[in-house]
């Protein structure tokens, strides 16, 4: 009983130690313009968290953090389903990277201009249609999965509906 109460002890410690970072590194996100993960790990490490890059990169993961261009050229962290980016500068960006949609069954795939396929997913799955599962995104991609019998002329509606300013 001793050992399993050491053990037990240990992985809470873990468990807190992990929350605190991963609360850290979106601190960090949403506080500053950070451009890429050597800054990042240097900014959460500032705040008194020893972690490697690979441990920094799970993270990322976990947190499902994207990499969205900004209108002057630059690449930035953001956290989905955090109020970082409006729903305005949200419709600008759509309409600048989407070029354009073709439908197989009940999936579409989305071209975007380069770097912009990750940003443009987290915004569709942040607005939560009920018409779309979920998203798949490369640099300039996106797969689109589409709950059944949706037709594609009403997941278009949505689209325009979520981002006016798409064709």
């Amino acid at each position: 009983m001793n050992n399993f109460a050491t053990i037990l002890n240990i992985y809470s410690i873990i468990v807190k130690q992990k929350t605190e970072r991963l609360l850290a590194i979106r601190e960090v996100i949403l506080e500053n313009k950070v451009n890429n993960q050597d800054e990042l790990l240097k900014l959460v490490q500032r705040k008194g968290f020893d972690l490697t890059q690979a441990t920094l990169s799970r993270d990322l993961k976990q947190l499902k953090v994207a990499k969205v261009p900004l209108p002057e050229g630059e690449y930035v962290y953001t956290i989905p389903g955090v109020k970082n980016i409006s729903d305005e500068a949200g419709n600008r960006f759509m309409a600048q990277g989407w070029l354009s949609i073709e439908f197989s069954g009940n999936m579409a795939v989305i071209k975007t201009k380069p770097g912009f396929a990750n940003g443009i997913a987290s915004i569709i799955d942040l607005r939560g249609a009920y018409e779309i599962l979920g998203t798949i995104a490369g640099d300039d991609t996106i797969l689109v999965i589409l709950k059944e019998g949706f037709s594609r002329s009403s997941v278009m509606t949505v689209f325009s509906l979520l981002f006016p300013g798409i064709s």
